[in-house]
């Protein structure tokens, strides 16, 4: 299977080891609708390589991923809704459908998060079966703030690794938190000192190259059986209508605007 052209991340498989890049680091990796649909594809083609054993996914330059383009909410970027609802829900489901496809990919993915870990971007990482974060990491989920839920099958992954409580005090205050209080809660294997972020990983990915395909890919598929059938992510199907009533909602909105223009105003 030839290996797709992408524009927004790289991808490659280098014998049993695959690596899924977002690369667009000018604007800390923003997972606009493009990138969504390049990570799914991403996700296909590196499960067609039957050799890879482990998937690390990371961002270049100085943040995992800001979460979704900022673009998409101030009506200047091309994701903003238009085209119609179905169109629009369309667009909305494209986290879901990322989220899914790296998920149950065959591999096992491991997530190396340096800098900002924004919004969908711990939907992302959620995604990935281990999770490895340097000490200077940063997380939040602004999505409230923003006016819209979070979406993308985030509250059930959220629920299934740190907990139904603080899953909802995370999105509702939209509150900065740190790799410790992250590791603390279960969503981090491990916190390291930024310097060793790409040792840590690659010893992390060593023992697991020590082990055959098959018990992997037997654990893997046994763990996530039983937390579907704890916490279903199935259940997230219809994610992208809240989405799309939300970005249509007037006090939604308004709330948005608010949140941009602070944000305005502390950048300048």
């Amino acid at each position: 299977m030839e290996k797709p052209a992408f524009t927004t991340i790289e991808v490659d498989a280098d014998g049993q080891l695959g690596r899924i890049t977002l690369n667009r680091p000018d604007k800390l990796n923003p997972l606009g609708t493009l990138t969504l649909r390049e990570l799914i594809e991403a996700a296909g083609w590196l499960d067609a390589q039957e050799q890879v054993k482990v998937v690390v996914v990371a961002g270049r330059g100085r943040a995992f991923s800001a979460g979704a383009d900022l673009a998409a909410f101030d009506g200047s970027g091309t994701d903003q809704a238009g085209g119609g609802v179905a169109a629009a829900r369309q667009g909305a489901d494209a986290g879901r459908l990322m989220a899914e496809a790296v998920e149950t990919m065959a591999a096992v993915t491991v997530a190396r998060i340096g800098g900002h870990c924004v919004g969908g971007a711990l939907v992302l990482a959620a995604a990935c079966d281990l999770r490895v974060a340097a000490d200077t990491a940063s997380f939040s989920i602004p999505e409230l703030a923003l006016g819209i839920p979070l979406a993308w099958g985030g509250i059930p992954r959220l629920v299934r690794e740190i907990g139904p409580a603080l899953t909802k005090e995370l999105v509702m205050t939209c509150r900065v938190f740190g790799p410790e209080e992250a590791r603390a809660a279960g969503f981090l294997n491990r916190v390291v000192p930024e310097a060793d972020l790409d040792a840590a990983v690659e010893e992390l990915v060593s023992q697991l190259l020590a082990r055959s395909s098959l018990t992997l890919r037997a654990t893997k598929a046994h763990v996530n059986a039983v937390t579907e059938g704890m916490v279903g992510t199935a259940r997230a199907w219809n994610d992208a209508d809240s989405l799309v009533s939300a970005q249509r909602d007037p006090e939604s909105r308004e709330v948005a605007a608010a949140y941009l223009e602070s944000r305005r105003r502390r950048s300048s």
